[in-house]
């Protein structure tokens, strides 16, 4: 579940965590971390991409012999670890994000599982509704022994390097849960490393890697080696055909075409999307969840009306997180974009 999207400022959040505690006995000083629970009135909160988790910061509400009432305290909220979270109200678009995760959980927990090579290390990163994780760094220290090498040893360097990234793959992705798994590169290592890795699974007797293997694909990461940049590439775009993420990320590279060649069937920016929706002309909504899920009421009230008002006129409104991987392309457009049924050449923002 995207609770980045769930828990807001002004919510309460009370879960279990531990405080190192110090202690004087006589001249000795002891500490120890004790087990405790803090009951926060949330301020703001952070997300650790690298470790897929969700920082909340607060006051602290009930004495507990550790924490002082009123005093800040983070609390940190990872996959697996109950909370209970509560709110004054329970705005329509907390809830519509509640129903998104839980039909999450009937799913795979990723869309799809990327290993993209860089000249120097690998990166891991799992892809899923809304959200986009890099799980895993490894760095190719062993290929960089500077001086003149032999092939036998340039080849050894190269294994070990694989076998740190297969043994990170295996750590992070379950190809039993997520649908599709790319390897890419800009050179042959995409193709050496998948290599590897189905004669290391055999080796190993790894029957998930095995069966699943035709789920293992290779891409051209291109001269670049951006991940925004490879989900764009054809045969990335073909697995993700059918999926959310594959949807927001297709429609956001269609306006970007559009505007780029002048098209008159796309606009940006929260005047022209108002001008086109009061015409009936929005197709496809595209919005950052800064937007439609805002601190500011009146702000968070004016988009959701939008979202609402394009569905109900038969359109589709994409809501992009902002731990998206795309969510940065979003935002250079504003942060809202649409494509639109039928073309108005005359559609400028004013803002």
């Amino acid at each position: 579940m995207d609770l980045y999207n769930v828990i807001t400022p002004g919510d309460y959040v009370t879960a279990d965590t531990s405080r190192k505690i110090h202690r004087e006995v006589g001249d000795t000083k002891t500490a120890s971390r004790v087990k405790l629970s803090i009951h926060l009135k949330v301020t703001c909160r952070d997300f650790e991409k690298d470790s897929s988790t969700l920082r909340i910061h607060g006051r602290n509400l009930d004495p507990n012999g550790f924490v002082a009432v009123g005093s800040f305290h983070t609390l940190t909220l990872e996959h697996n670890k109950p909370f209970e979270l509560r709110k004054k109200i329970w705005k329509e678009d907390a809830v519509e994000a509640l129903h998104e995760g839980e039909n999450n959980e009937a799913c795979p927990d990723a869309e799809l599982a990327v290993t993209l090579f860089q000249q120097d290390h690998a990166e891991i990163y799992l892809i899923g509704k809304g959200v986009t994780s890099m799980v895993s760094k490894i760095e190719a220290s062993s290929m960089r022994n500077g001086g003149k090498k032999s092939s036998s040893s340039s080849a050894n360097a190269k294994n070990v390097f694989f076998r740190e990234v297969f043994t990170a793959f295996i750590k992070n992705v379950d190809l039993n849960k997520v649908k599709n798994a790319v390897i890419a590169s800009e050179d042959s290592k995409k193709d050496e490393f998948r290599k590897f890795m189905i004669s290391e699974a055999k080796r190993m007797k790894m029957r998930g890697v095995e069966e699943n293997k035709g789920r293992i694909v290779v891409a051209s990461s291109g001269c670049n080696g951006d991940l925004k940049e490879l989900l764009g590439e054809g045969t990335v775009m073909n697995l993700m055909k059918d999926s959310k993420v594959g949807l927001q990320i297709r429609a956001l590279k269609e306006v970007w075409d559009m505007v780029s060649s002048d098209s008159d069937r796309a606009c940006y920016g929260p005047k022209s999307v108002e001008n086109a929706k009061e015409m009936g002309a929005i197709e496809t909504l595209l919005i950052s969840d800064e937007l439609y899920r805002s601190r500011e009421v009146e702000i968070r009230k004016k988009y959701g009306c939008l979202v609402k008002a394009v569905r109900d006129s038969g359109g589709n409104a994409l809501v992009y997180s902002s731990m998206h991987v795309m969510a940065e392309q979003l935002q250079q457009l504003t942060g809202i974009a649409a494509i639109l049924r039928f073309p108005l050449p005359d559609l400028d923002d004013e803002n």
